[in-house]
């Protein structure tokens, strides 16, 4: 049985209790073992992170301990999955930029929430594979991202029309990533498109790389 870590607490305002409880009953349908932690003292230790097959942190803003980051980071170097949604991964942790290369990618600004298309821009992939576009109504994350990332699916930016991805897979050392800016609240994932991706995204990231 595959065992993963949610991790989660930080800024209120993304709901990250009940995310990591979205995230938790899509991970036990698909038969793993998941541990919840409202503390950070549950990356300590690297040694116990190993024994994971996924990390899934959803946490906000908020400040780590430098060890608890090399204890993260190293773990996923090693082999370990990390997949994280929104603030929750995409806007963690903002003074620790090794956290931030690892993730591939890190929150800038976004307008009001407002309605605006996904566009899927790859369909061959198992993530995306049989998902079309989608329209959501959400915050539109403007992010800075590494262009190493393989993404999966972008969407326009209203004030300057620039292709922003949206969803993205990328390798860590060993361990596999995943990233959707999809999860603003919950709710977000009654959206079918939003739930798929998101547990295919974990699932994939859960793997271990050859």
């Amino acid at each position: 049985m595959k065992k993963a870590l949610i991790v989660y607490g930080g800024w209120d305002g993304h709901e990250p209790d009940k995310v990591a409880a979205v995230t938790e009953k899509a991970l036990k349908g698909e038969g793993f073992d998941v541990e919840l932690s409202e503390t950070l003292d549950a990356l300590n230790d690297e040694a116990r992170l190993l024994g994971f097959d996924l990390i899934v942190p959803c946490w906000t803003m908020g400040k780590i301990e430098g060890s608890q980051a090399a204890a993260l980071c190293g773990a996923v170097r090693q082999g370990v999955g990390i997949a994280g949604f929104h603030g929750g991964m995409g806007d963690a942790f903002r003074e620790n930029t090794g956290f931030q290369r690892m993730v591939g990618g890190q929150f800038v600004s976004h307008p009001q929430q407002f309605e605006y298309r996904v566009y899927v821009v790859d369909h061959m992939d198992p993530i995306t594979a049989g998902i079309d576009h989608f329209n959501i109504f959400s915050e539109q994350y403007y992010m800075h991202v590494d262009p190493s990332n393989r993404v999966l699916a972008v969407t326009v930016i209203e004030e300057s029309g620039c292709i922003m991805p949206v969803i993205w897979k990328r390798l860590y050392g060993k361990g596999r990533v995943f990233y959707s800016a999809r999860g603003h609240a919950a709710k977000e994932f009654e959206i079918p498109e939003v739930l798929a991706t998101a547990t295919r995204g974990m699932l994939w990231a859960a793997e271990r790389s050859a």
